[in-house]
């Protein structure tokens, strides 16, 4: 959005839709172009767990359902290069590499606010490791691990191990160009590589610059060899992870980053500890807490019952830092409120449940719509009219306006939606 002007009831706004690239009328979303594209970038909406092609779609649950062509990431687009394979594969002719962003006006009687919310950078907070620990993980990474259609099919593969893979493939790679220069440089002279090897290491190597690159590529090819087979004896020890952690409140209720509770980690982490725990009935799983803040309804059975059958301890205390072993499992030092003493514990994976905080173009909204903040940067409703912004005719809903969890969220569009129809539809007459 780009402009806002206008009143309750008839109000004027400017709305800049980006270039797709693809022509949504066209586009029958059959992902040929997708399957096609030589380009592979890092997929965000798998929080960087993944990659997809530079041409996709935004979610599988977009609407609607077709794809746009990430410019900045295109050969086409963005590189300046000669591609257009999307373009060619693309059977009902919907790839439009000159489309531009266009401006829609739109006249609205009422605006319903629902921006969302970001979750907290945990790397602020040093002594959690976060990004720096590879098996240190926020809830909504690991919720794309959990998923089916995430980028481990719903297995609890480690970072680590998913970066050990990631590596090999670029090693192998490299591994494959060495031995090919290396064999074409022994079919040109006739000798091994181990003999022009040994005379460079002893010093009596004749002076020649193809001999002597030969040499080296020859030593490179055997470092790397090393390499790739200490690579292959991780991965072979390599297993999915079985014992877990959850870290409650990181970057709530904390003074140093935001003073507000935010609602539905308690419950996220208990409800992921048992989707783990049903994905693989091995795994075990601990959530440390200050409290367990379980106020829905049902909210206080269910924990209970994650306790119960999926394998779930509840630990009362603050993590006080989380290291890592030789193995690059995490280790987390904690107080135990049991017995007064500081204890550690080594686990597969740490997820840390970081805070719900404001999305960062709301401050920018706020101010085209003249409406007001709260002090913790969400938009500020009427206590007695949660809905209401401080402008007529401006309402809000779900976490825009604080944060709370789906069903919360998804009753408070139900109910702004209402709001904005009392004011767009036309006055009923009364009966007589």
């Amino acid at each position: 959005m780009e402009q806002v002007s206008g009143e309750v009831g008839a109000f004027q706004v400017a709305v800049r839709k980006k270039a797709r690239y693809v022509n949504e009328n066209l586009c029958t979303g059959c992902g040929a172009c997708a399957e096609k594209c030589p380009t592979m970038v890092v997929d965000v909406f798998n929080a960087g767990l993944g990659n997809r092609k530079a041409i996709y779609k935004y979610f599988p649950q977009g609407i609607p359902s077709v794809f746009t062509i990430d410019a900045a990431a295109c050969r086409q687009l963005g590189q300046g290069k000669k591609c257009g394979v999307c373009a060619k594969v693309c059977q009902a002719k919907a790839v439009d590499y000159d489309q531009k962003d266009t401006l829609i006006q739109l006249e609205v009687g009422a605006v319903v606010i629902a921006t969302g919310y970001e979750v907290f950078d945990p790397s602020v907070i040093p002594e959690y490791g976060y990004d720096r620990i590879p098996n240190v993980v926020t809830a909504l990474e690991f919720e794309r691990l959990l998923s089916a259609s995430g980028p481990t099919a719903g297995h609890l593969d480690r970072p680590s191990e998913l970066a050990l893979v990631k590596e090999m493939e670029e090693a192998e790679k490299e591994h494959k160009k060495l031995q090919r220069q290396v064999s074409q440089l022994e079919e040109k002279h006739g000798k091994p590589s181990s003999e022009i090897v040994a005379a460079f290491q002893s010093g009596t190597l004749p002076d020649d610059a193809d001999l002597r690159n030969w040499a080296l590529l020859a030593q490179d090819l055997a470092s790397l060899e090393a390499r790739l087979d200490s690579m292959n004896r991780r991965k072979a020890t390599a297993s999915v992870a079985r014992k877990l952690a959850f870290i409650q409140c990181v970057g709530s209720r904390d003074f140093r980053f935001n003073p507000f509770c935010s609602s539905y980690c308690c419950m996220h982490s208990v409800k992921e500890a048992m989707i783990a725990h049903e994905h693989d009935n091995g795994v075990h799983s601990s959530i440390f807490c200050m409290d367990l803040r379980a106020v829905g309804r049902g909210f206080e059975e269910y924990k209970l019952r994650g306790g119960k059958q999926a394998n779930i301890r509840y630990i009362r205390g603050r993590v006080a830092e989380i290291t890592q072993d030789e193995a690059l499992n995490p280790v987390v030092w904690y107080e135990s409120t049991q017995n007064r003493q500081v204890v550690h514990e080594t686990f597969d994976l740490v997820i840390l449940a970081t805070a719900c905080v404001p999305s960062p173009g709301a401050a920018e909204l706020a101010r085209q719509f003249q409406v007001e903040l709260d002090r913790n940067g969400f938009f500020k409703t009427d206590p007695l009219a949660p809905l209401n912004t401080s402008r007529p005719g401006v309402f809000v809903c779900g976490c825009a306006q604080g944060p709370m969890d789906i069903p919360e969220s998804v009753a408070q569009a139900s109910s702004a939606a209402a709001r904005a129809a009392e004011i767009v539809a036309p006055a009923r007459q009364a009966v007589g």
